[in-house]
């Protein structure tokens, strides 16, 4: 009986949020610059690389996270240099984040799309993509991804514990994408290209709420070179540091209304 209780407990605590167990210190939040070194990215016909964009637009994310949350803001790389996605997927965990952003720019393949094709998409990790689009942003961003995952050796009951800890944490980032996503549009004035899911890896195994933002197309005429420009990178940074803002505050909010639970020990 004893035993049940403190298992009782311990599943209560694992899909706890993290922002509710680490109440006590300023959000932790993780930053995740895509690509990097040699994997550049998307790069625009002038010549304006993703991995560029992504580092700089996460530079302006965190100095306002910072300034207007106090947050404690760590990036997975803040040079120029080539990580793999597990890699950003383990540091993230290391840091035991309140939520995890991952920043990207898209890119089309042929002319015609090039010219047509623009807009902002926000993504949280799904087994199935949401369309072709989705579909498409998520084979050219894994395509640094490890070819097949190492087999895991979890136990059943550690499985549903770390399965029950990560469904919360599924549901908050749809709540983290809708925070963010309307923002973007709001103060870009951008195409809105919508909320989607997608099999992202780099989303996948993070242990806390997680999206990915493709901030536009390079390869498109207009948004391309607006990309690299100070003043739009400021516009994005600004919505998306408005999104997190608006979705922890929602967090606590549901974590000061939430039941206290008694943990039962021997």
């Amino acid at each position: 009986m004893l035993r049940l209780a403190a298992l009782a407990g311990v599943l209560a605590l694992l899909v706890l949020p993290l922002s509710a167990l680490a109440a006590e210190r300023p959000p932790r939040i993780v930053l995740d610059p895509g690509h990097g070194g040699p994997q550049e990215g998307a790069t625009s016909s002038g010549g304006l690389q993703e991995k560029d964009v992504a580092l700089q637009v996460a530079r302006r994310l965190r100095s306002l996270l910072e300034k207007q949350l106090g947050a404690q803001v760590l990036l997975t790389r803040d040079d120029d240099h080539f990580l793999t996605l597990s890699a950003r997927v383990a540091f993230s965990n290391e840091q035991r984040p309140d939520l995890f952003i991952s920043l990207h720019c898209n890119a089309m393949p042929t002319r015609r799309t090039r010219a047509r094709v623009h807009g902002l998409e926000t993504y949280f990790l799904s087994a199935a993509a949401s369309n072709a689009t989705a579909r498409a942003a998520a084979a050219r961003e894994n395509s640094e991804a490890p070819v097949a995952r190492k087999a895991r050796g979890d136990s059943t009951l550690a499985f549903i514990l770390e399965d029950l800890a990560r469904s919360e944490a599924h549901q908050d980032s749809s709540r983290l994408a809708y925070a963010i996503h309307p923002r973007l549009i709001s103060r870009t004035k951008g195409s809105d290209r919508g909320v989607l899911q997608a099999p992202f890896y780099v989303l996948n195994g993070v242990e806390a709420p997680a999206v990915l933002v493709e901030l536009g197309y390079l390869t498109h005429p207009s948004e391309g070179p607006r990309l690299g420009r100070a003043a739009y990178q400021e516009k994005l940074a600004t919505a998306i540091a408005e999104g997190v803002k608006a979705f922890l505050a929602d967090i606590r909010k549901r974590e000061a209304d939430r039941p206290s639970v008694e943990v039962v020990t021997p």
